[in-house]
């Protein structure tokens, strides 16, 4: 006996590819066993029992008649074929060996193939239907997709996420106007002004309620969230992989195809054949010299039961059919290379699952056949607004309170600082932070600030930096007033989050980006009328002009600051109307000649020309109509001469003309009488007027990087002076007068071709070694009471 586990081989699968079964494969696998029930019942009866059996015939040669069975037939049909005759008692005188020879002879040459080789056609056939239906899990093109498949569906069906992101959905379908708040900022997130003012108001009237409502995701623990995060992963890489070609849809319909011709041409010749299993067969053999006899009858003893099987066989098969036709029709009646999740984006609210095509979209209709809670929790993995969720929950466990408290630093301003870098997105824990003065974000994508913002009471300072910001309408409600600062970096400035402009109470804005090339020489800017008390506005870009809405605050604009990254600043003519503005930087703008829009600026106080084209400053006699001006910054340009009529900004008292081309400086200098600071390093001086000895307010003079010889001892009639940088030049000695300069604090002299330091050095009462700044030899050469001076605490 043969049993049907030895070709289990042929259909055995992952248990887990049961959930790619749908009904009609299932169904089809238990016809297949069946028929190979039958199949294999029949070919053990054939193994084991006799075949066939068979008798002699005595009816004489010349009388042997066309059937010589016929007369062992029933009586109606003996009647219609002839008479009856009678024949018993008749002695054969064969023994077993010739009856044996004679049953396989007849059973090899007198029996229909069909009745003889039936059962084992049945095997085949059936073991063909197994291979069809189980072809695409075992070929390698296929099959490999499929567990893979399988394995990411199985993790994301028991993944505690899609648990916990499902009930907190059917949570927010059932909360009625609380869920409407809770998704307020994910509409916010869609785009500005989609939310109706009957939303708004609502989120306005109760945000603390919104904030103190615990979120239910903290459930999740830290490695449950970590697993989701890679399945996330998995699910974006299997996707892509998937999608790009449909050899799982076509091979399902070819093995289909496949099944049906099979189907058709097993019922058209069982059909046909079905009929030669009979009972009786008429054996004649040429066997007379071996038996005595030519003519045998032979007993088919597996007829009967062959015969019932067959039509059993045939119905099996019938049934088998229409389950392929069923199959074909369901192939080709609708687009399975399409899935839409529509169904599950309304059931769930998960408005941004996306629809999938080729084989993927092929299995998950498979996956609706068995279970469609499967397609439905394996979509959780496919939603960015799910992903983004969980990436949050992650942040937290990450970000603690504790942790982000240790990164609190004061900055510049004084203010209790808080910076994040390069983080998948904004923790929750931030707005525990409720001491928090400034904040400051920096390639962290797609922000959206939650309700809980509104518990930074004292937030004054914000940096965005390459961080693209949504803020709902509640939040900017409640930023309007408190926000004082805000610095704003992205690559184009149309980027920049228009909620930043209705900020009221800004008093600083600081915008980095860039100009399209085709909006550059507008340079247009949203409108700044809202920021009322707007006092710094900071621009840096490839503006080819002033942007027009700078006007919208010329009344009280206090410091403008333009950095063009040397793209040409054609038109300036809207600076005139900045009446209130005392602060100005035009850097790297492209400047050839200081605009005459300046000379307009009759508050201005600071102007900084910093890294432009300068080379003649001929204008700045027009710089008396400032006559508040007390900072000129023209560092970094190509000046090769100072006018002079440089004497006519007595009010001057810093002036910056480092790093340019300047070999010589006028006399008239020194009647800046009001300078303080003069920074002329990093130039080509070979000689310094002896009239800088009239700057008796003098107390920063940087001379670094020239190449003087000597300096003039009216130099040192500047008693106010503190620091005095003269490293990097050609100095061969320094005077003893420079003792006069009872105030220095710092001087450098490395670099120089000095032998020797004079020891009046010992007089300058304020120096100490840390402020002397010299090669070692030159030190160690003083005096030991002067280098004792000089080490004095």
């Amino acid at each position: 006996m043969i049993p049907v586990a030895e070709f289990k081989q042929f259909t055995e699968q992952q248990p887990a590819f049961k959930v790619l079964k749908p009904w009609w494969d299932v169904l089809a696998e238990y016809l297949t066993v069946a028929m190979l029930m039958i199949g294999v019942f029949g070919c053990t009866l054939q193994v084991t029992q006799d075949k066939i059996i068979c008798l002699p015939s005595h009816e004489l040669r010349e009388n042997l008649s066309e059937a010589p069975c016929q007369q062992l037939l029933p009586r109606g049909v003996s009647e219609q074929m002839g008479g009856l005759r009678e024949v018993s008692g008749l002695k054969n005188n064969l023994d077993l060996q010739q009856y044996s020879f004679i049953n396989q002879l007849c059973y090899e040459t007198a029996l229909h193939w069909y009745a003889k080789y039936f059962p084992y056609l049945v095997v085949i056939h059936t073991l063909i239907f197994m291979v069809c239906t189980s072809f695409w899990f075992k070929f390698p093109g296929t099959s490999s997709k499929i567990e893979h498949f399988i394995s990411i569906l199985g993790k994301c069906f028991d993944s505690p996420w899609t648990t916990r992101a499902l009930s907190e959905v059917s949570g927010d379908n059932h909360k009625g106007p609380a869920a409407g708040r809770a998704t307020a900022t994910v509409e916010a997130s869609a785009g500005p002004g989609k939310a109706s003012e009957g939303e708004k108001e609502k989120v306005l009237m109760e945000p603390e309620k919104v904030v103190t409502e615990p979120p239910a995701v903290t459930l999740l623990d830290k490695k449950e969230g970590e697993q989701a995060k890679a399945l996330f992963e998995k699910v974006k890489k299997f996707r892509v992989h998937v999608e790009e070609g449909d050899i799982l849809y076509t091979m399902y319909i070819r093995q289909t195809v496949l099944k049906v011709c099979k189907f058709f041409a097993i019922l058209v010749y069982n059909l046909v054949y079905v009929e030669k299993i009979s009972f009786l067969v008429a054996c004649r053999v040429e066997t007379s010299e071996v038996t005595g006899y030519a003519s045998f009858c032979c007993n088919h003893t597996k007829a009967h039961l062959f015969s019932k099987l067959a039509f059993c066989y045939i119905s099996f098969v019938c049934v088998y059919g229409l389950t392929c036709l069923y199959t074909l029709y369901w192939l080709f009646h609708r687009p399975l290379k399409e899935y839409s999740f529509r169904s599950v984006r309304e059931e769930t609210g998960m408005g941004d699952i996306p629809d999938v095509k080729n084989d993927f979209a092929f299995m998950l209709h498979l996956i609706d056949q068995y279970d469609s809670l499967y397609s439905k929790r394996f979509a959780v993995f496919l939603s960015e607004v799910s992903e983004s969720r969980l990436k949050q929950l992650n942040l937290n466990h990450e970000w603690t309170p504790e942790k982000l408290r240790q990164k609190l630093q004061r900055n510049a301003r004084g203010r209790l600082e808080l910076a994040l870098c390069m983080l998948p997105g904004l923790p929750d824990t931030v707005f525990e932070l409720s001491e928090l003065e400034a904040l400051r974000l920096e390639a962290i994508c797609d922000i959206t600030f939650p309700p809980g913002l509104s518990q930074l009471v004292g937030l004054q300072e914000l940096s965005l930096l390459h961080s693209p910001a949504r803020l709902p309408f509640s939040l900017q409600v409640f930023l309007r007033d408190r926000l004082k600062v805000i610095r704003v970096k992205c690559e184009e400035l149309r980027e920049v989050p228009l909620w930043v402009f209705g900020l009221r109470g800004l008093e600083e804005l600081h915008l980095e980006g860039l100009f399209p090339p085709e909006l550059a020489r507008a340079a247009t800017l949203e409108s700044l009328r809202e920021l009322k008390q707007l006092k710094v506005l900071s621009l840096r870009s490839n503006a080819g002009k002033v942007p027009a809405s700078v006007t919208d605050v010329a009344g009280h604009l206090q410091r403008l600051s333009l950095h063009n990254d040397g793209a040409r600043l054609l038109a300036l003519n809207s600076l005139k109307k900045l009446a209130a503005l005392r602060e100005l930087e035009l850097v790297a703008c492209g400047l050839e000649r200081i605009p005459h829009a300046i000379f307009s600026l009759g508050a201005l106080q600071e102007l900084d020309l910093k890294d432009n084209h300068l080379r003649s400053i001929e204008e700045i006699l027009s710089f008396q109509h400032c006559r508040k001006l007390v900072t000129l910054r023209l560092w970094h340009n190509q000046i090769a001469y100072v006018p002079e009529h440089v004497r006519k900004l007595r009010g001057l008292e810093q002036l910056y003309l480092s790093h340019n081309k300047l070999e010589t400086l006028p006399s008239q200098l020194g009647m800046c009488c009001s300078l303080r600071l003069l920074d002329i390093s990093h130039n080509g001086l070979r000689s310094l007027p002896p009239e800088l000895g009239l700057l008796q307010n003098l107390q920063h003079l940087a001379l670094s990087y020239n190449a003087l010889e000597a300096l003039p001892d009216e130099l040192f009639f500047c008693r106010k002076l503190r620091t005095l940088l003269l490293g990097y030049n050609h100095l061969s000695q320094l005077s003893p007068q420079v003792g006069a300069l009872r105030a220095l604090g710092r001087l450098e002299l490395r670099g120089n071709r000095l032998e020797v330091l004079p020891e009046e050095l010992g007089n300058c009462v304020g120096l100490r070694k840390v402020g002397l700044v010299v090669e070692d030899a030159l030190y160690e050469g003083l005096p030991a009471e002067v280098r004792e001076k000089l080490e004095e605490e």
